[in-house]
């Protein structure tokens, strides 16, 4: 076995680790290139023809590949029920002291434990805003009136 073929080995088994560590399809091509070029350094004891069929199965992976990575960085992210509550108005229903660990707001006719954003008490009856949610908690802010 040449000291290329090792090469090539190596770097496919680097690239595979690093696609294993990344988890975000950033180095699978080049894996498949060193693969094809260890495969030629086997037939042949020319670099630069080791390099070239690195280079051109790298960039045929890439190709084939190209439609399932587009479709996976353009995924959507699917909501959920309650990511729907996130940035709509709601009504305290019990005054929101994040100290105490109590609050409860109103939102489409739901009641929801809710936390102030900030951190400052909300009274009863006020109008809010749904920042976030944490858990089974609404996160609101109090809506500023001018």
């Amino acid at each position: 076995m040449s000291s290329m073929t090792i090469f090539w080995l190596v770097l496919a088994i680097v690239m595979a680790v690093l696609e294993a560590a990344t988890v975000q399809l950033v180095s699978i091509w080049f894996c498949v290139g060193a693969i094809g070029a260890c495969i030629s350094s086997l037939m042949t004891d020319s670099i630069v023809i080791q390099a070239a069929v690195f280079i051109v199965v790298s960039g045929l992976a890439l190709i084939a590949t190209r439609p399932l990575v587009k479709k996976m960085k353009n995924r959507a992210s699917q909501p959920t029920n309650a990511d729907r509550y996130v940035g709509k108005s709601a009504i305290v229903i019990q005054s929101i002291d994040n100290e105490k660990a109590e609050g409860m707001v109103k939102v489409d006719n739901q009641k929801w434990t809710a936390r102030s954003a900030t951190g400052m008490p909300i009274p009863e009856g006020e109008r809010v805003i749904v920042t976030a949610i944490e858990g089974v908690k609404l996160i609101v802010e109090a809506v500023k009136t001018q």
